[in-house]
């Protein structure tokens, strides 16, 4: 049986998860594809302890067990890529830096096949990516790169193209959802919850990209291009992360029926896209509601197929690995036959802000009568319709309420505030925060 000969470069979390599942199931993975997937080269800097972490056989190792220096990298990497025996390079080194989109670009300009699950590359360098793919007629998979093991990107690209995607919105972090769960089960402080999703591994020492929304910002921006064909730059895209969420807000969301998750949606109205990544109140009606821990959920709303959720975990050694493993197959099973240009359209990003939905505007102002009234009405001035207004939570200074709307834009609930700050100084001790409700 011919082969088809795999090298890996970064043999971390994810580059493990990849080589051993290709070494575990070599025979099963023939069988598929029809042809023997040989795993023949493996970079990592630090090839005795990947090795010894992974159980895999040091002899696969560039350099041996010896600990490698940049510079022997760079040449170990080279001899990869002049390698015309190699088919498929998996970049599992991470970054979003000029080394690594050259390493990228090197792949495909070789002649070789790419598969990675680097979000962040692909979020600031697809066009750049994608269009050394169809130069030089070889694949990128990428899979792996948004939620791990759900297969969103194969479901996007071939399940529903006989369909209209209208909007999505999904929970694409792990790490986020794993802090919110606990802070609403267990009534734990964000700062508790974060310390135990890095104690279980959830969370990296610095969690930044999982927190400020970055993470699922990547994710979204690469969705956007596969779903609405929608060219976006990352920094371009609204992003909130849930750093500023704190237990009233789960108490305020309890109240409503709703769980807090840092959702990314985006729905496509004629040629505008309205998109974000930001905390939400998701109505328990909402199958979103229900997705707790580090569990990834991608919900699809279609225009002949209706609704459609995908559910698995997005991040694990095996689990993005497998991910990467089943790109693998598919591109040595098809090979050139896999090189597809990635949608275009003449759709235009527009800022969220403009999209009527529903929102929780939460106040904290002066404990003097009449308060409530006041800041009714002037959203009433806005013409924005209230659907409930809670209990004021008083304490010997101030009184804390909040106020659920009907669809209406940011812009008229800005409006509204700016007219209580100028009509009523001082009344407002906070600025409000306003969280969208995610409706059924």
């Amino acid at each position: 049986m011919a082969s088809f000969r795999v090298a890996i470069l970064g043999c971390g979390t994810v580059g493990g998860g990849v080589a051993k599942i290709l070494l575990e199931q070599r025979e099963a993975l023939a069988a598929r594809a029809g042809i023997e997937i040989e795993l023949v080269r493996i970079l990592d800097l630090f090839p005795a302890a990947s090795s010894k972490r992974h159980g895999l056989p040091i002899e696969l190792y560039c350099g041996g067990s010896n600990e490698l220096s940049r510079e022997e990298a760079g040449q170990f990497t080279e001899e990869i890529l002049k390698d015309d025996s190699i088919d498929l390079v998996v970049e599992t080194i991470g970054g979003s830096g000029q080394a690594i989109l050259d390493i990228a670009l090197s792949v495909l300009d070789h002649g070789k096949h790419l598969a990675t699950a680097n979000k962040a590359l692909l979020a600031k360098h697809g066009p750049a990516i994608f269009g050394a793919s169809n130069r030089n007629s070889r694949a990128v998979g990428f899979e792996a790169a948004v939620c791990g093991a759900i297969p969103i990107i194969k479901g996007i690209r071939e399940c529903f193209t006989g369909d209209e995607i209208l909007a999505l919105s999904g929970i694409l972090n792990g790490t986020s959802n794993y802090i919110l769960s606990k802070m609403e089960a267990e009534g734990q402080s964000f700062d508790a919850a974060l310390k135990q999703a890095q104690d279980q591994g959830y969370a990296e020492a610095d969690p930044a990209l999982d927190i400020n929304g970055g993470d699922p910002g990547h994710k979204l921006t690469i969705l956007l291009k596969l779903v609405f064909g929608l060219d976006v730059d990352f920094e371009d895209l609204p992003i909130e992360g849930i750093e500023s969420i704190t237990s009233a807000d789960i108490n305020f969301a309890q109240e409503m029926g709703c769980s807090v998750k840092l959702i990314g949606y985006a729905k496509k109205e004629g040629d505008d896209v309205f998109a974000t990544v930001r905390p939400m109140l998701v109505k328990r009606a909402n199958l979103l509601s229900d997705i707790q821990g580090a569990t990834n959920a991608v919900r699809l709303d279609n225009r002949y197929s209706q609704e459609n959720v995908l559910i698995g975990e997005g991040a694990g050694s095996l689990e993005t690995g497998s991910a990467i493993v089943s790109d693998i197959l598919f591109l040595a099973k098809y090979g050139e036959k896999a090189v597809q240009e990635l949608p275009s359209s003449d759709c235009r990003l527009r800022s969220f802000n403009e999209l009527a939905f529903r929102y929780n505007i939460v106040f904290t102002t002066a404990d003097v009568p009449g308060i409530t009234g006041i800041v009714a009405t002037a959203i009433g001035n806005q013409k924005i319709n209230i659907d409930t207004v809670s209990h004021n939570r008083h304490d010997p200074e101030n009184a804390v309420f909040s106020i659920a709307t009907m669809p209406c834009t940011y812009v008229q609930i800005q409006a509204a505030i700016e007219e209580i700050q100028g009509s009523h100084p001082g009344s407002l001790l906070e600025e409000p925060k306003i969280i969208p409700i995610l409706g059924e």
